[in-house]
């Protein structure tokens, strides 16, 4: 036989051999090795609890694993609620006493709870930094009065517990700030701000135990509220504080030296040292008293967007001068960020309060008005919030008063609580989603898969803390109340019919934040 048909032959049997053992490959990965079950998630989910109140608190987190996020809030109740295996006696409190509770974000059962001080002062949630830390996330609380603990939030256990250092007449100031490790142990370490008649102190802790580093430490200035933790473009750390018509300002170095009475791991920049007042902190005055501070995205780092009684302004994070300023009185509430053209940042302002509220969406490089609309809210109305979408924009999640039709008066005592949703490609319109009688405590709109199931979480609960009702949390996907959402036109001109405005917003697509 020549040899080029033996060769021939060869190539084929070679070539049968490889198509069958990739055939079998794919039999094998299709039909005989299981995929692994992606958890269902559930529409829509509530969890009540009887004879309670709950707290202005929220947070997410993938506490099961299951790729899905979790949520984690806080009720007061009396011995034992619906679903608590422990008592308010059995962690040693009285009746009734604060619980932490985690739940599925796939259905809402209930992953873990438990009583875990007589009433809550303060809590912040911490992820690790860096990410990869063996360092566990955890809820941080304050008890008032009681523990300083610090709350697993896979387990629900308590990984550090102290009795608080802070006197009786304190107050502690929100939020609980992270600042980088200054013990070594891998953890960011943890600064409480308190306030005791017109001073303000600060506590350093350990992140990973709890303990205290060094001793208390004074900042020099009066406040009541909205600290700031800002890093300078030259890796310096400072304080920022709202005190008075002037925005108040300590480094942390210069804390840290206090507190300890030894040199740290912080810097100073000398820019910022010659503007700053060594008397009396005062790093720049502003126009109006100071109501919100919070750190932005710059182009060289972050900037620093000042809200007072007057103006809102955004500082250089720098230099300290104003980029722009818009005269603007009575804001609602600490901006929000998100994007109203594709990834260009923008602020949403609410400005003005009970029939009176405007929304305003600027441009934050300018401070330009890009969208606005009169929205009338109501006492305690909940956040502004936003969800990055996949046009590298955001949907907008706004609540209002809810339009009473046949009636030329809204008052806010009859009118439901309406949950507006708003995306910049649809600027004519408002899509309606919800309407909620219920008082509402806490509210979030979260991407609770990555790129695919944005919903939103409620927390109502009765209005006074002294008188305890029905609690209810409760989940809805945001998709699925879109087809039977009311459309809102706010002008005249060209209108898409609703139901093509419905399956708009029903083809978004969002993405988890970079």
């Amino acid at each position: 036989m020549p040899v080029s048909s033996r060769l021939s032959r060869c190539r084929t049997v070679a070539f049968f051999l490889s198509l069958f053992i990739c055939l079998f490959v794919v039999f094998v990965v299709s039909f005989v090795i299981p995929c692994p079950d992606r958890p269902e998630s559930q529409r829509m989910w509530r969890i009540d609890y009887n004879a309670a109140v709950t707290y202005d608190f929220l947070a997410m987190e993938d506490i099961n694993r299951d790729k899905i996020q979790d949520v984690v809030f806080l009720y007061k109740d009396t011995n034992s609620s619906n679903n608590a295996s422990l008592s308010c006696a059995d962690e040693g409190f009285s009746s009734p006493c604060a619980f932490v509770a985690a739940v599925s974000g796939a259905n809402g059962s209930v992953l873990w709870e438990r009583p875990v001080v007589q009433d809550v002062a303060l809590v912040e949630c911490t992820t690790p930094q860096p990410s990869d830390s063996k360092v566990s996330s955890a809820c941080i609380l304050v008890g008032r009065p009681g523990p300083f603990l610090a709350v697993s939030l896979s387990t629900g256990e308590t990984l550090w517990s102290h009795p608080s250092s802070f006197g009786g007449n304190t107050s502690v100031l929100s939020p609980l700030l992270q600042v980088p490790d200054v013990d070594g142990d891998g953890a960011s370490d943890l600064l409480i701000l308190t306030q005791e008649g017109k001073e303000i102190s600060g506590y350093i802790y350990s992140g990973s135990t709890g303990d205290q580093i060094g001793r208390r430490g004074s900042l020099g200035v009066g406040g009541d509220s909205g600290p700031l933790l800002h890093v300078t473009r030259t890796g310096a750390h400072y304080l920022l504080l709202p005190c008075a018509s002037s925005l108040c300002s300590r480094s942390l170095k210069g804390l840290y030296e206090e507190v300890t009475g030894r040199g740290g791991p912080f810097k100073s920049d000398p820019r910022w040292e010659n503007v700053l007042n060594a008397s009396t902190h005062s790093l720049l005055p502003s126009s109006g008293a100071v109501r919100y501070l919070m750190n932005v995205p710059g182009k060289a780092g972050q900037d620093v967007l000042l809200v007072t009684s007057e103006a809102c302004v955004l500082l250089d994070g720098q230099k300290l001068t104003p980029k722009w300023t818009l005269g603007i009185a009575q804001v609602l509430r600490k901006p929000i960020l998100g994007h109203y053209k594709p990834d260009t940042p923008a602020v949403v302002i609410e400005n003005g309060t009970g029939t009176d509220r405007q929304i305003l969406l600027l441009g934050l490089s300018s401070g330009a008005v890009l969208w606005s609309q009169a929205l009338p809210s109501f006492p305690g109305a909940p956040p502004t919030t936003s969800l990055p979408t996949a046009d590298h924009r955001s949907a907008f999640f706004f609540w209002g008063l809810h339009e009473l039709i046949g009636t030329n008066e809204m008052d806010p005592r009859d009118a439901r609580h309406s949950l507006y949703m708003f995306h910049p490609t649809l600027p004519g319109v408002l899509l309606e989603l919800a309407n909620v009688s219920a008082n509402i405590v806490a509210f979030d709109a979260v991407l609770f898969e990555p790129s695919r199931h944005a919903a939103y979480v409620l927390l109502t609960g009765p209005a006074s803390s002294d008188v305890p009702g029905l609690v209810s949390m409760i989940k809805h996907k945001v998709r699925d109340l879109v087809p039977d959402s009311r459309v809102v036109h706010l002008g005249k001109g060209r209108r898409d019919s609703d139901q093509a405005i419905r399956d708009r917003f029903s083809w978004l697509r969002y993405r988890s934040e970079v």
